[in-house]
């Protein structure tokens, strides 16, 4: 399969028959555009330095969704609006604090975790370490835990980088992505999913229950780094008692201290506001109209939404101001493309890429319900993939293709063609004119976590680009230091120039791209195997 792709990159370059498929003069406008009179990074400092961190329903995501849309108007684009899907409460944290008092005094780096509840003042205590990570560990902390501040996690010995945290691809290692990777088919037990789902609420019953005052957890990543995630935003699923989570070098300093004769005393602040005005959450679209394709579209979506420990710049105002980018590219060169041109920025991305998925099962495909009680009440997220048959909705077929972007601001070194081997031929050669911007690569790979899986889990064709990793999955993803000054406008500039040239390849290409088949349930990969142990 590798040396099927290179031959087939070498063919599409090289064969003149091929290349005039791609209006290389609408190209260099692309070029001349992006690159001599770009507007990514002012788009980027925008959402970042003067918006911040835009967490799902919160005001400052209030916030993106009107200057976007407005944005969008600005720049020309038609039929821009904001789509609505039931999210649940908006989060923000207004100020927080925590300390050690005891033995010593030392400021902690803590940030409150999301949609846990304020403190109502501050709370002066001393700590448990209670490393409870299943309904199981219960019984063991029963009678232990009243007035004390819980911490929930096991503490570790900490880890040294053995590789520079800033990289990018190498020609070997974007070489080997190009090894075709079978899929992995595994029933999931129904009992697994609803009590995974289940836990977060039933232990913080249990810590309220047993009289604790708060509970605190370990950062994932060393380094000083926050995070801060959480997912009980739905109604009704608001916890009782407040969490915070603390640098890991802070944390493990107290873990040791519990152990000896001078245990350790907190003093805990956490003030936030929950925003219950409006419980959708909304996705911001604006097209440019097609000119002689009734119905059928291209689309490029970025997900507007980030975490709040820093102002998610890299994940992903960058992406977002790509795809924001490559709409003011296209329409200041007024083109005119036979199939609408559609940019989607998602919402709810970091909850489960609930956004897209709202998209999908209004626009696309919607999936047989859940016929168990107990999975229908979860989530739909938790359980779409996993329910058969899919069901096409009357536009399922109009769109002929998406693009998305959500891997940092590394610049564009290829794109992932989700084992589509019809279309492989057909991105080596829309990528042919930017071999010397560095991206050469059509992966065969599949690629995961972001808002264009569930048009792939439905047979849309939905495609990730492949970006230079630079610091993203390292130190900056969900983290406190996912700023402004960690992208790179090079990139950036040249990602928009990408994105916005494949998009009017698309809209303008007489046939859609290639699609996969309407996926079916899928027999299991070991049909041997035994269910993993819980």
């Amino acid at each position: 399969m590798k040396r099927l792709l290179v031959g087939l990159s070498a063919l599409c370059i090289a064969t003149p028959a091929l290349a005039q498929s791609v209006d290389r003069v609408a190209i260099n406008g692309i070029i001349d555009q992006g690159l001599n009179h770009s507007e990514v990074m002012q788009t980027a400092a925008y959402l970042t330095d003067r918006i911040g961190g835009r967490m799902t329903n919160s005001p400052q995501m209030r916030q993106a969704e009107q200057w976007s849309q407005q944005r969008f108007r600005d720049w020309g684009l038609s039929n821009v609006r904001a789509e609505g899907f039931e999210f649940g409460r908006g989060w923000s944290i207004v100020h927080s604090s925590a300390r050690m008092t005891a033995p010593r005094a030392i400021d902690l780096r803590a940030i409150p975790v999301a949609w846990t509840p304020s403190t109502n003042g501050t709370i002066s205590a001393g700590v448990v370490v209670a490393p409870i990570t299943k309904v199981e560990d219960f019984d063991k902390w029963r009678g232990k835990l009243s007035g004390k501040i819980v911490m929930l996690t096991l503490p570790n010995t900490g880890s040294e980088p053995t590789e520079p945290a800033f990289r990018r691809w190498t020609d070997a290692e974007l070489r080997d992505r190009n090894t075709y990777v079978q899929p992995q088919h595994a029933h999931v037990p129904v009992e697994r999913q609803v009590k995974m789902a289940e836990f977060a609420g039933r232990l913080d019953a249990f810590l309220a229950e047993e009289g604790a005052l708060a509970w605190v957890r370990m950062s994932q990543r060393d380094g000083g780094l926050l995070h801060g995630t959480g997912y009980t935003y739905q109604v009704g699923a608001t916890p009782k008692l407040p969490g915070m989570e603390i640098a890991a070098e802070d944390y493990r300093r107290l873990a040791r201290l519990a152990l000896t004769d001078t245990p350790p005393m907190l003093s805990l602040q956490s003030e936030v506001q929950f925003h219950d005005e409006d419980v959708n959450a909304y996705n911001i679209l604006a097209d440019i109209p097609g000119s002689d394709r009734s119905g059928e579209y291209v689309m490029a979506g970025a997900h507007l939404d980030s975490w709040v420990a820093s102002d998610g710049a890299q994940d992903n105002a960058a992406g977002s101001a790509v795809v924001m980018e490559a709409a003011r590219i296209l329409s200041q060169m007024k083109v005119r493309p036979k199939r609408t041109i559609r940019f989607a920025l998602w919402n709810g991305e970091e909850q489960g890429i609930l956004g897209s998925l709202a998209y999908v099962d209004r626009y696309l495909a919607t999936r047989a319900p859940a016929t168990d009680p107990a999975l229908a009440a979860l989530p739909g997220n938790r359980t779409w993939r996993n329910r058969w048959p899919v069901e096409p909705r009357p536009g399922y077929r109009d769109l002929v293709a998406y693009f998305n972007l959500d891997n940092g601001s590394g610049k564009i070194r290829g794109i992932n063609a989700e084992g589509n081997v019809a279309a492989a031929p057909i991105f080596q050669e829309w990528l042919a004119p930017f071999a010397s911007m560095g991206a050469t690569t059509v992966s065969l790979r599949p690629s995961g976590g972001t808002d264009h899986v569930y048009m792939q889990a439905v047979g849309v064709p939905g495609y990730q680009f492949i970006q230079d990793p630079l610091d993203y999955s390292s130190r900056i993803h969900h983290t406190s230091i996912d700023s402004y000054d960690h992208l790179k406008p090079e990139d950036l500039r040249q990602a928009a120039v990408i994105l916005a040239s494949f998009l009017l390849n698309a809209a303008n290409r007489d046939a859609p791209l290639p699609r996969m088949p309407l996926p079916t349930e899928p027999t299991p990969t070991d049909p041997f195997a035994y269910p993993a142990a819980d």
